[in-house]
């Protein structure tokens, strides 16, 4: 159960919303466009972030963009 310490993890990289708009998804409520986030694990299609509700999700890769 390796999801149950991600939120005291090590950050892997951080990145950058770049927009908050889903179709299926509600999204707008936890992801802010322009600010910058931990990523505390990544796989082929998510990031998992701690969220503006401090706690860590996973959303698709292309909300996002790496920053260096």
């Amino acid at each position: 159960m390796i999801h149950t310490n991600w939120e005291t993890a090590p950050t892997i990289k951080r990145i950058e919303c770049v927009h908050n708009q889903a179709k299926k998804f509600v999204v707008d409520r936890l992801l802010t466009p322009g600010k910058v986030y931990d990523v505390k694990n990544e796989t082929e299609e998510f990031y998992f972030i701690v969220d503006d509700s401090n706690r860590v999700a996973g959303f698709f890769k292309h909300y996002f963009k790496e920053v260096s």
